[in-house]
């Protein structure tokens, strides 16, 4: 292979082969708070500190959703809503948030990463309900601003990790909970994200009914993960009965919180975020918007 030629394709491989923390500068987020006073209720609580060390922050008491714009001259008007784990108690907003948000961007992918309220959090006065809240006004919310952000309001779907899995299961498969206060015109919006991503989702759900029209879904977990490896096996067997459309990785080892194989020895691992973008693309989901 001429030199030149070895250059470029070997330029392609580390762009897209490279984990979303390595673009340098990373790209920085725009946050948009999902109610303009604070949460509906909680209003007075909308302005207490969130502490962030490492890869986690906690409490979230102002919701909030961070805006990662695809990379310029690759959008393609698809855009996910990133739901970040920690067990309810804390997000890790950096390798289960923001970092996916960039993985995302360089695919041509528009990210928003969903700071959700905590009721597992000490002293919490959440429930689950109001993360719940929280997911379907933010998937509400994004499809309010798809002309200013150039999206197709029918591609937006939902990316989520462990306990962020359990609260995108939810908002895909499960009939909204009732808007929060008096509502206004974006909680007119439909609240079903039209995809689902869920990467080793904890076994916490609500009620579903999976029918052959329900958001297709990719799902990955590990066999030797005691936590969450059952929850997809038992959606597999659901999507299948339905004669939904479903794709499942199960990993043989590498347990939880491998997110996008950054850290994990595991090679298998290290390689499976190429199965996002394999699905993506088999849906139509990474070739650009058609122009109007």
């Amino acid at each position: 292979m001429p030199r030149l030629l070895m250059t470029f394709v070997c330029a392609l491989a580390a762009l897209f082969g490279a984990p979303a923390f390595a673009q340098q500068p990373p790209v920085q987020g725009e946050r948009i708070a999902l109610w303009d006073k604070g949460a509906p209720g909680f209003e007075a609580r909308a302005n207490i500190p969130e502490t962030s060390e490492a890869y986690w922050t906690k409490p979230i008491n102002n919701p909030s959703i961070t805006y990662y714009p695809a990379r310029s001259g690759r959008e393609t008007g698809a855009a996910v809503l990133i739901m970040p784990g920690g067990a309810h108690e804390f997000l890790v907003i950096t390798t289960e948030g923001n970092d996916v948000a960039r993985w995302f961007n360089e695919r041509g992918v528009a990210a928003f990463v969903l700071r959700y309220r905590l009721f597992r959090g000490k002293d919490s006065p959440y429930k689950f309900e109001n993360a719940r809240q929280d997911a379907e006004r933010a998937m509400r919310l994004i499809r309010s601003r798809a002309d200013q952000y150039k999206l197709d309001p029918k591609r937006i779907g939902v990316v989520g990790f462990s306990a962020g899995g359990e609260l995108a299961r939810v908002t895909l498969l499960s009939a909204p909970v009732p808007a929060p206060g008096p509502g206004d015109a974006i909680d007119k919006l439909s609240a079903r994200p039209d995809f689902g991503i869920l990467v080793f989702p904890g076994p916490l759900h609500a009620e579903e009914h999976i029918t052959n029209t329900s958001p297709p879904l990719l799902m990955a977990a590990t066999n030797d993960d005691n936590c969450c490896s059952q929850p997809i096996l038992d959606l597999l067997a659901a999507y299948r009965a339905a004669g939904a459309s479903s794709e499942l990785h199960m990993y043989a080892a590498g347990g939880h919180a491998f997110n996008m194989g950054e850290t994990t020895p595991m090679v298998a691992l290290r390689h499976w975020p190429e199965r996002i973008t394999d699905w993506m693309t088999d849906r139509g989901l990474l070739v650009p918007k058609p122009a109007p």
